[in-house]
């Protein structure tokens, strides 16, 4: 078995289809399902049917790509591993949207200025997704938006701010000092099915404070997918502070939300990771 193998189990998963898996990996066809049958034939189960519309996973083919994808990212983890050596170190940091506001970007600059021989790459990730980032091996250290899993992680609260409603431009609330949670329940509230649920209800506050639900607006992909909607009027969000300044557009208002839990921002890191270990040291400083 060879990690190339695994590579090709991951792809085939990913387009559920061995042509458009091939076509990603830059194989044949053949080469690719000549390579499936093979590794099949060694571990002794069929890991994939076949189907008129492409391929999908037995019930062992599932455990299996769970056991591949976690053998995936620690082999990316020791490349990473060597090129910090190699190259005097790359840092993967981890964000989503505005991240934890200024310190995101004060924090990358303040730790190149200390550590000027390593690379320092930031990794924007849409909703809760910089979380799994992290845990699967994609980055070293991220600025996470809680609620999230960050087992296996350390991790230290860096940053909160205070929570906004964005709205369209005109809107009957958008010129008032801020507003609470009950005047905006009849408002459709935009949302995700990208996130975790968990992380999904708290941004909505769902259930609100008297029992009762959002009204569920449209729903987003990403931050930019999320206020364009906004500002055709087709619903409202709630977002961090931040976002105010970092997404301001002509056609959106951005009011405080009065009666809503602050967003907490956490810095996670792999333990065991120096570089990392580092750059939350530099965090701290900041705070």
């Amino acid at each position: 078995m060879e990690l190339r193998q695994l590579r090709y189990l991951a792809a085939i998963a990913d387009h559920g289809n061995l042509g458009r898996a091939a076509k990603a990996l830059y194989v044949s066809q053949p080469a690719l399902s000549y390579a499936l049958k093979r590794l099949e034939a060694e571990l002794g189960v069929r890991l994939f049917d076949r189907t008129p519309a492409g391929v999908e996973p037995t019930p062992a083919g599932v455990d299996v790509l769970a056991a591949a994808a976690e053998a995936i990212a620690a082999a990316d983890r020791v490349a990473a591993a060597a090129r910090r050596h190699r190259t005097g170190g790359v840092l993967r940091v981890g964000f989503e949207a505005s991240g934890a506001g200024e310190l995101t970007t004060r924090a990358r600059a303040e730790f190149a200025r200390r550590r000027p021989g390593v690379q320092v790459v930031p990794k924007r990730f849409d909703w809760g997704a910089e979380a799994a980032a992290l845990r699967e091996g994609a980055v070293d250290a991220a600025f996470v938006w809680l609620p999230a899993d960050l087992g296996d992680c350390e991790s230290a609260l860096v940053h909160t701010e205070p929570r906004v409603v964005g709205l369209p431009a005109g809107h009957r609330l958008a010129g008032r000092a801020s507003v609470t949670l009950a005047e905006t329940s009849g408002e459709p509230l935009m949302w995700t099915d990208k996130a975790p649920r968990e992380w999904v209800d708290w941004w909505a506050v769902n259930p609100r404070p008297d029992g009762s639900a959002p009204r569920w607006g449209p729903k987003n992909d990403n931050v930019e997918e999320m206020l364009e909607q906004v500002a055709e009027g087709a619903a409202v969000c709630f977002a961090p502070a931040s976002l105010a300044a970092y997404y301001a557009r002509p056609d959106l208002v951005w009011v405080p939300l009065a009666d809503a839990e602050p967003l907490r921002v956490a810095l996670a890191w792999h333990p065991g990771n120096p570089l990392a270990a580092d750059f939350a040291a530099v965090v701290r400083s900041l705070l």
